[in-house]
């Protein structure tokens, strides 16, 4: 028998949340399958299985958040002994007769909210609890007395309650130890939408529903994982490294014009829009290659510079702020670059990114011109040594070198970098050479 464990989905990320499984006990497990579905603050996974099998014991039920390291479930490499169900959803005489380890984090799986769990006050537990294996139910559902209620939510349970203004405090819940799951919110909306509407009050935004006192003159603003995870980061990367900023300005008018030129044939052929952003990344790798010490990391103590080119492109979304990798940057062309520019946005948007999406990353790429900025001091994402933005391109009057004056397409480039890592003789010699770069391109 072996045992599966909580992995670490991405730098910095502790802890997880079962969303769904996809194996249940006695299901034949291959290589590689998909045992269950996995929730962070930064992404949503699958859980490939390291070893083939037979589904053994589940030791985490669906919603529950866990540490890095424990133990998700068992795979067993028989048959033998493996509780297996039967075409009810219930197990067979044999796996009774075994019984199941029960306790808080281990519960037969049609004990989970995945199923349709009826919302009941705990005395009337006794009357509508499910007739299979009375015994194993007792033994693996604590009693759910409001006074032993755990005040923890997942995070798909905090988002659908926040959407739609649950309050989570006042739900009787039916999970494990009175726990509140999504069935339960889902149900407590569901109640809501059948309300008579005479008694319907008007929706307010949901965080100032759910926490908002009468008389006060502020709102707390309750943080989600994601967003407590990105202030940790933020926190960690000011504390620990000692953070210099510096800004070039940049003639961009020959690639302003060369976009204009190639928009339209480049989105029948490649499908997606054409933006400055490519052209830029390409630039940043071409440049980091003449000063190989910006494309770094901290692995602990040691610093290490990194030969690939594996480009962090922040991403603003309505989940907070994420910075997908797009491995291998420096051997895409424009194009390439474009196409996956787009894929890793969309699925940032639609929590779909994967867990090699999000690490590894050796310098980071940021677009803060998309919300009209002409200026900005990005802070490094740590353990990397450098991270650049490329603010809004604007048109400006410019005095040229035979002092002509004409109007020109500029953008600020701004760097911040650890000083740690390297001293501004290399900080700004690489923003020169960026520049230059920019300025060639016709």
């Amino acid at each position: 028998m072996t045992t599966v464990t909580m992995p670490q989905l991405g730098e910095s990320v502790t802890e997880g949340t079962i969303l769904a499984w996809m194996k249940q006990p006695g299901d034949p497990v291959a290589l590689d399958d998909s045992l269950c579905e996995i929730e962070t603050e930064k992404v949503t996974a699958e859980l490939p299985s390291p070893y083939e099998g037979v589904m053994g014991e589940i030791l985490v039920p669906q919603g529950e958040t866990v540490d890095v390291g424990v133990a998700l479930c068992t795979v067993l490499e028989s048959a033998e002994g493996a509780p297996t169900p039967n075409a009810n959803g219930d197990q067979t005489p044999a796996a009774k007769a075994s019984g199941w380890s029960g306790g808080p984090m281990s519960i037969p799986p049609d004990e989970t909210d995945t199923e349709d769990v009826p919302i009941v006050a705990p005395a009337e537990a006794p009357a509508t609890a499910p007739a299979r294996q009375p015994a194993v139910a007792a033994a693996a559902r604590p009693s759910t007395r409001p006074d032993q209620r755990e005040r923890f939510y997942s995070p798909a349970v905090m988002r659908l309650a926040q959407e739609h203004s649950v309050d989570l405090s006042a739900l009787q819940g039916s999970g494990i130890g009175g726990r509140v799951t999504r069935k339960d919110v889902e149900a407590a909306i569901q109640h809501s939408v059948n309300a008579p509407a005479a008694v319907a009050a008007p929706q307010a935004p949901a965080a100032a529903t759910l926490i908002a006192e009468p008389g006060t003159a502020y709102t707390v603003v309750p943080l989600t994982p994601t967003r407590r995870t990105i202030a940790e980061n933020l926190k960690r990367s000011n504390l620990e490294a000692p953070q210099a900023w510096t800004m070039v300005e940049a003639d961009v008018t020959g690639l302003v014009r060369l976009r204009a030129r190639e928009r339209a044939a480049f989105v029948r052929q490649e499908g997606v829009e054409l933006t400055l952003l490519p052209y830029f990344t390409l630039a940043v790798c071409e440049t980091l290659r003449e000063f190989p010490m910006m494309n770094a990391r901290w692995e602990g103590e040691e610093l290490r510079h990194y030969r690939a080119l594996d480009i962090g492109i922040a991403v603003a979304s309505e989940h907070g702020l994420v910075v997908p990798v797009i491995h291998g940057a420096g051997d895409l062309s424009v194009a390439g670059l474009a196409r996956r520019i787009v894929d890793i946005a969309q699925r940032a948007q639609t929590r779909k990114l994967r867990l090699e999406d999000i690490e590894g990353g050796t310098f980071t790429v940021n677009n803060t011109g998309s919300f009209g900025s002409i200026a900005s001091k990005p802070i490094v994402n740590y353990p990397q040594v450098g991270i650049v933005t490329m603010e809004r391109v604007v048109k400006r009057a410019v005095v040229r070198d035979d002092d002509a004056i004409a109007i020109r397409s500029v953008v600020n480039v701004c760097l911040s970098f650890d000083h740690r890592a390297l001293d501004g003789v290399e900080a700004g010699g690489f923003l020169a050479a960026l520049k230059r770069r920019l300025e060639a391109i016709a």
